[in-house]
């Protein structure tokens, strides 16, 4: 597993790509169990109301979160790439420039 973690704007954000032999979620839109890696994160938009609190650059803002959409690639660098694209997308979405998000790519401690 490796672990894909954005900060920026006082809060984070951490998806997973697992690799070929790990087992990936299955639920509806999981990719082809054959995808030699597999991205999953969740996605999440600011909405006027409703959704959940989250504090952003010291304000409170409401966000609404999308059903992760896990995504498969065939080499590992194709699903990092995507997973740090995807990382900041999500902040961006709630008003975090992506050049403020710190991100970083982490081989996932199996113990």
């Amino acid at each position: 597993m490796i672990l894909v973690r954005g900060a920026g704007g006082g809060t984070n954000l951490t998806g997973t790509v697992f690799e070929r032999g790990e087992d990936p979620p299955t639920y509806k839109g999981a990719p082809d169990e054959d995808a030699a890696y597999v991205w999953v994160c969740d996605s999440f938009y600011q909405v006027e109301s409703g959704g959940s609190a989250l504090t952003v650059d010291g304000e409170e803002i409401r966000v609404a979160f999308e059903e992760p959409m896990p995504r498969g690639f065939d080499t590992k660098s194709a699903a990092v790439d995507a997973a740090e694209e995807h990382v900041r997308t999500q902040f961006a979405r709630i008003g975090v420039a992506p050049g403020d998000v710190a991100v970083e790519t982490t081989k996932a401690d199996p113990a």
